[in-house]
């Protein structure tokens, strides 16, 4: 069964629920391992997750095709919520308090791309990447460093972080298309 994807986000944007329906079960796996890696907990992950649809259900019109790909709209949202949700008092509370399986869970995970995130193939254009774009991505879009934080753990200038950024995601854009 093929899918025409500008017909289905159409149809969203125009509060279709079965279109929501079909975004969401093409797009929730990806999402919910992106979220993950970022807030490596599967239950606040799950939450992020429906809370990014029913945002994007909300905020609809405001997706432009000419811009990007609806899935990489979604992703950004996504991103934006989780590192905001780590950002936030509570997540910070509450991971003070730790029990041990949360560390057992990190150490026995791979510190790379959760599986999930693979869902649309993504892991194979990413390892495709010169290393430093690898290290940068891992960084900023799937650990939910900022540009800074990124900057200090490479031990490269913010400049050069935000170089590196904008070059490999012009490079994957174009492996993707």
């Amino acid at each position: 069964m093929t899918v025409d994807l500008d017909a289905l986000v159409l149809q969203f944007k125009n509060k279709d629920e079965k279109a929501f329906e079909t975004l969401y079960n093409m797009y929730s796996d990806s999402m919910q391992g992106v979220i993950y890696n970022i807030v490596k907990d599967s239950d606040i992950a799950q939450e992020i997750m429906q809370d990014v649809f029913i945002k994007a259900w909300n905020k609809s019109d405001s997706y432009d095709n000419s811009k990007g790909r609806f899935f990489t709209w979604l992703i950004n949202i996504a991103r934006n919520a989780a590192i905001d949700k780590t950002r936030s008092k509570n997540f910070k509370n509450n991971s003070k308090n730790l029990n041990s399986d949360y560390f057992v869970d990190i150490i026995q995970s791979n510190d790379n791309l959760d599986a999930s995130t693979n869902t649309i193939g993504l892991k194979k254009f990413v390892s495709k990447l010169p290393e430093m774009c690898r290290k940068v991505i891992e960084l900023l879009y799937f650990k939910g460093f900022t540009q800074k934080e990124a900057s200090e753990e490479l031990e490269i200038p913010l400049g050069t972080i935000k170089t590196h950024n904008r070059n490999c995601i012009m490079q994957l854009r174009k492996d993707l298309l």
